[in-house]
C-alpha cells in the first residue's frame, strides 16, 4: 500500500507554521488543505484533547462566520496526532494567502471569553471535554511565536 502524501513529510524537521498540505480538484473547483501546525511534532508535548476540542469549536465558528472567508470554509478540525489542525478552503491558495486570516483567528481564540459555542449536551457529543483557559494560552503562544513574525520557512514544508 502506498503512503499517503501527509506521511511523506519529514515530521522530525517540521516546525510550527502554516503549510499547504494538498490541493484537490472537485469538478472545476480546487480545495486547498492547510496544515496549521501549532507544536513541533515529536519534540514537544502534544495538545490535550480538551484544548484541541475548544480550539476546534471556536475556530470552526469563527471561520464559518467570517465576513470574507465563510463561503470558502469547507472544514476546520484537529489532526489525530494533536499537533495542529487541518483547514480546508475553496480555492487554489498559498500559505501566504491565509496568514492574515490565521492571525485574526488565533487572536480571536486567544482573547475569547464566555461560553464556548456548541459546548452543551444538545450540540456536542463530548461537551464536557473543553478547556478554554488552555485554548486561550495555546492560541496566544502560536500567535506570538509563529504568526506575528512568520518567516518563509514556516510557510513551506521542509524538504
Amino acid at each position: 500500500m502506498n503512503k499517503i502524501a501527509s506521511f511523506t513529510i519529514d515530521h522530525i524537521r517540521l516546525q510550527p507554521g502554516i503549510y499547504v498540505s494538498r490541493r484537490d480538484r472537485v469538478g472545476d473547483s480546487v480545495i486547498t488543505t492547510f496544515d496549521i501546525r501549532m507544536t513541533s511534532p515529536n519534540q514537544e508535548p502534544v495538545m490535550n484533547t480538551a484544548e484541541v476540542h475548544t480550539i476546534e469549536h471556536l475556530g470552526a465558528t469563527f471561520l464559518r462566520n467570517h465576513r470574507e472567508w465563510a463561503e470558502r470554509t469547507i472544514y476546520f478540525g484537529p489532526m489525530g496526532c494533536r499537533t495542529g489542525f487541518y483547514l480546508l478552503l475553496a480555492g487554489d491558495l498559498t500559505s501566504q494567502d491565509i496568514v492574515p486570516l490565521m492571525q485574526e483567528l488565533f487572536l480571536f481564540i486567544r482573547d475569547y471569553k464566555g461560553e464556548v459555542p456548541g459546548a452543551c449536551a444538545r450540540d456536542c457529543g463530548n461537551y464536557l471535554d473543553m478547556n478554554l483557559g488552555m485554548a486561550n494560552y495555546l492560541a496566544g503562544r502560536f500567535y506570538d511565536n509563529v504568526l506575528s513574525c512568520i518567516t518563509p520557512d514556516r510557510l513551506v514544508y521542509p524538504e
